[in-house]
């Protein structure tokens, strides 16, 4: 199971980059509208900083400090910055889970989710539909805003 968490994270970290790749004008990244709350760029940032909140410094002590509130406030980064972030992110998560064993996935978590203790395969499943969400929000808000 860990080997199939860490593939669909990679995967799915690797479709974040293609949906930013698919924007031809870097502006329309950072664009909101009525009923769009967060652009893609912030949507990108909240992902990097999750995961390396998350799996690096809570599973991979990285010693990653998460300011979660400039992921959504932060405007303007290059999308290539972006995506070597997002390159960052899973070359993190990959040492990371080569700290840990398939049995590891039944241990609690170090932290509570939402007030609850969880085991480290719980919160890891919950991290990946977490990205999944947010990248198809990504996905909507490209076709909505762009012209591609």
């Amino acid at each position: 199971m860990k080997d199939t968490i860490l593939e669909m994270l990679e995967r799915d970290i690797r479709k974040v980059m293609d949906e930013l790749m698919l924007y031809k004008n870097e502006a329309d990244l950072w664009k909101v509208t009525e009923g769009i709350n967060n652009s893609a760029g912030n949507l990108a940032l909240h992902l990097t900083g999750n995961l390396n909140h998350f799996i690096g410094a809570v599973l991979g002590d990285t010693g990653y400090i998460r300011n979660r509130d400039s992921e959504f406030t932060t405007k303007g980064i290059s999308k290539t910055e972006l995506i070597t972030s997002l390159e960052y992110t899973i070359k993190t998560i990959k040492q990371t889970f080569d700290k840990f064993s398939e049995e590891d996935l039944q241990k609690k978590f170090p932290l509570e989710k939402h007030g609850k203790e969880v085991t480290t395969g719980h919160m890891l499943l919950h991290l990946l539909t977490h990205l999944n969400y947010h990248l198809g929000q990504l996905n909507y808000h490209r076709r909505l805003l762009t012209e591609n």
